[in-house]
């Protein structure tokens, strides 16, 4: 009998039994997808580690899934389960088989049918039919990020053009609240409770970025602005290394790794925060093909707990969506800091040239510093902001 257990790799979010893919009595390959886990960051599969039949279900649906603990067990003779604590296989069918025999509000000839218990409820909650939607999870088969995307996509809809005689009308409609945005709200809101924010404002020219991205790309090496900002992100923690830490109940613990997480919109289902390891070790080419794998990932739902696990430092660019300031911005659990980088557009500077105040037009932007001032004060966040500015604006030429 093999047990299968709850990854270990969690980084302090609370996992949740979303769906079972398999049920009491089916038999299995090694590798077969077996149950899909939820956090506010990434919903993850658990595969089957051997061949054989599901005997035993511990965890059911919408459990607390800690990691480590005893989801289910496997038994390698391929016999299936017999009568005990989940019953006779054959005697009480599975909820997939009661699913597909219950009727449904759409056809599905041809159409995969075992959907996972949460798909089939929400697709039928929602009046959809799976045909219409591709799946992106393994083997194209349909997950409930697939059916959220679809609910959103659907939500709103507006009434021809606005005229003076007809006005646009927007159909009014709530949004449940779903696994991952109640679990964002309590993060949220437990860490505003527990770590002090303060914000500083500086302003950084982007013109040297500017400039040397323009000659990379002339050079067939395309690179994002936010590339630009890790690596230097990475230079300003020899300024401040305590924001490059968190708070410990008996000490400020500095991570011996500079690791980032870079805030990724994902529309209606939030964000996710993918992290970018021991950056201080890598080159801006390779920060920005790191960067664009992850950020690939991230909105193709493909992410591994790996990838959003272990960050010491965040980066939030919410100037890519227009905002030219955004503070506070919410602190991630177990670390001191969090940068922002407003909306990158040209204003009017004054600058001095030969002993001459000179008004210029530059690619400017607002950068903030959110720390949570048990860790750092005032005087090492602007040490911090200081050095990143500086290695913005004297980026040399490529």
């Amino acid at each position: 009998m093999i047990e299968v257990r709850v990854p270990d790799e969690q980084e302090g979010t609370k996992a949740v039994v979303r769906a079972w893919l398999k049920q009491v009595g089916d038999t299995v390959a090694e590798n077969d997808p077996l149950v899909e886990l939820e956090t506010d960051k990434v919903t993850q599969e658990v595969p089957a580690p051997v061949a054989g039949v599901l005997t035993e279900i511990v965890l059911e649906t919408d459990a607390e899934a800690v990691p480590g603990a005893l989801l289910a067990r496997i038994s390698t003779d391929r016999t299936p389960a017999k009568a005990g604590a989940q019953g006779d296989a054959q005697a009480a069918p599975s909820s997939f088989a009661a699913a597909d025999a219950a009727p449904g509000p759409w056809p599905s000839p041809g159409h995969e049918s075992r959907l996972s218990p949460s798909v089939r409820r929400a697709l039928q909650q929602n009046g959809i039919d799976p045909t219409r939607i591709q799946g992106t999870g393994r083997n194209g088969r349909i997950t409930r990020e697939d059916v959220d995307r679809a609910v959103a996509e659907a939500t709103v809809v507006t009434v021809g053009p606005p005229t003076t005689a007809e006005p646009r009308h927007f159909e009014a409609h709530d949004i449940p609240h779903d696994r991952m945005r109640l679990t964002i709200a309590e993060n949220m809101t437990r860490a505003v409770a527990e770590q002090p924010h303060v914000t500083a404002v500086f302003e950084a020219d982007f013109s040297a970025v500017a400039a040397h991205k323009a000659a990379m790309a002339a050079r067939g090496v395309k690179l994002s602005y936010t590339a630009y900002i890790v690596k230097a992100a990475a230079e300003a923690m020899i300024a401040a290394p305590a924001i490059n830490g968190r708070w410990e109940n008996d000490r400020i613990a500095i991570s011996p790794t500079i690791d980032v997480g870079v805030g990724t919109a994902l529309g209606e289902k939030g964000l996710v925060v993918p992290v970018v390891k021991d950056v201080g070790k890598l080159s801006l080419e390779q920060i920005g093909a790191k960067l664009d794998e992850l950020t690939r990932r991230a909105r193709d739902g493909k992410l591994e707990r790996s990838d959003v696990s272990g960050g010491s430092f965040t980066v939030s660019n919410h100037g890519v969506s227009g905002s030219l300031l955004a503070a506070p911005i919410i602190l991630h659990s177990g670390q001191a800091a969090i940068l922002g980088i407003g909306k990158l557009e040209k204003r009017v500077v004054v600058r001095e040239i030969g002993g001459e105040d000179a008004i210029l037009v530059r690619p400017m932007a607002y950068v903030t510093l959110t720390i949570d001032h048990r860790v750092v004060d005032g005087h090492q966040t602007n040490a911090w902001l200081a050095r990143f500015v500086e290695v913005i604006e004297g980026w040399a030429p490529a």
